[in-house]
């Protein structure tokens, strides 16, 4: 028994085979199908949108990770620049000079007109000094234990010190042609603290006699010494407490330029005998150090939100198995309508994109919020490098695309069976 073919069947197969077969006279070819952009970007937030919390708790993991690094970044940034600022303002041409040790480890002591013989170096500018009263400790009321003296200390100011050291007064005045011939004082701001004294106008107990306080300072950032110290002139100090004229230690402005050879001049012009018992620094070099040990402390930092990161990112790569894993039914039958391999990859690769990008993005906010929040508490300018955040999206998106790598190419070479297979 033969069966025939229709005639309007054999006219449609007819038909069809004119049309490939004209195409192909003309040169032309079957295009291969392709996912648009829109397609893609659709695909992906579908896997997102259908499991919200799972995607969320990955992207978390993201975040953390680049919200550390940002943040960490940003602080230090902003902490650098309000040491720049500080630095610019109060200026690293400050050195000082103070009475060190002689070869037989006793304490050696400046020669009294060693101010004098700085200011004979033709590229100082102006030069201080203060100089340390020794058994004149500062109370509160002479009722207090000689032994609670708060390591407070008394100390002779010249009149021109605050102009050196960039030193403001809190509250009340400086010392003066007058108030330095007399029992007056101006305390340092922990100094004031610990006393107890807030305003100018109070009475402290300075080497068994009465002083007023005439001034409380604000922090002097370049002479942290004077922060602790009672400071009184030279002329009181001499009559009512024994001071012996020798300064202590002398501080100097020098010219920008100049900074490094006046500070080998600097000893040997204070004490030409023996300028090794003179040591020499410069204040401005602490603040470096502390910038130099912050960068460090960064660096630490970074390492640890660079694991935060790699966790995050395994989060991300664990969630993209599992969701292949219970999406073989979806894939298969997308498989046996016709979906490409290399449509099912860039399926689950714009997924894993995604969630990656989410969790980035969300930590850039975050971090750029901690940073903004550090630096209002601190009053320090806000500074996020660019290059940061761009960084921290960069690195997301190269997480993403390997933690959706492995997941992408397993869910491409699911077979077409696996819609009727999977359970």
């Amino acid at each position: 028994m033969t069966t025939s073919t229709p005639a309007s069947d054999k006219g449609k197969e007819s038909t069809a085979a004119q049309r490939a077969a004209s195409a192909r006279r003309r040169g032309g070819a079957l295009r291969r199908s392709r996912l648009r952009l829109g397609d893609v970007l659709r695909l992906g937030a579908t896997g997102i949108r259908a499991r919200p919390t799972r995607a969320f708790l990955s992207a978390l993991g993201i975040a953390i990770g680049i919200a550390a690094m940002i943040a960490v970044v940003g602080i230090s940034a902003s902490s650098r620049a309000q040491l720049s600022a500080q630095l610019d303002s109060l200026g690293t041409n400050l050195l000082t000079a103070s009475a060190g040790q002689d070869l037989f480890g006793n304490k050696s002591s400046l020669p009294e007109d060693s101010v004098g013989k700085v200011r004979l170096i033709n590229q100082v500018e102006q030069a201080s000094s203060t100089g340390l009263i020794k058994n004149s400790l500062v109370y509160r009321t002479p009722l207090i234990d000689k032994n609670a003296s708060g390591g407070l200390s008394t100390m002779v100011a010249d009149q021109s010190l605050l102009d050196v050291v960039a030193g403001e007064v809190d509250k009340g005045t400086w010392l003066n042609q007058a108030t330095s011939q007399y029992p007056a004082t101006v305390l340092g701001a922990a100094a004031a603290q610990r006393l107890g004294v807030v305003s100018p106008g109070t009475q402290v107990w300075i080497g068994g006699k009465w002083f007023t306080v005439v001034g409380i300072l604000k922090p002097v950032v370049l002479a942290p010494d004077l922060d602790s110290a009672a400071l009184v002139g030279k002329q009181a100090a001499t009559s009512l407490l024994g001071y012996d004229s020798k300064p202590t230690t002398v501080y100097t402005r020098i010219q920008d330029k100049s900074v490094a050879s006046v500070r080998d001049l600097l000893a040997p012009s204070i004490s030409p005998q023996a300028p090794n018992e003179v040591k020499v620094s410069r204040p401005s070099d602490a603040l470096e150090a502390k910038n130099a040990a912050d960068k460090a402390f960064t660096t630490l930092l970074l390492g640890v939100g660079s694991i935060a990161l790699l966790v995050g990112g395994i989060g991300v790569a664990n969630t993209m198995i599992i969701s292949v894993l219970e999406r073989r039914r979806e894939i298969g039958l997308r498989r046996s309508l016709g979906a490409m391999r290399r449509h099912i990859l860039v399926q689950f690769m714009s997924e894993a994109l995604l969630l990656a990008s989410l969790g980035g993005a969300l930590g850039c906010v975050i971090g750029i919020g901690v940073t903004a929040g550090m630096s209002a508490a601190n009053d320090w300018p806000f500074t996020v490098p660019v290059i940061a955040v761009a960084g921290g999206l960069g690195v997301t998106i190269v997480i993403g695309a390997l933690a959706g790598v492995y997941p992408a190419v397993r869910a491409s070479r699911t077979p077409p069976t696996a819609a009727l297979n999977a359970q």
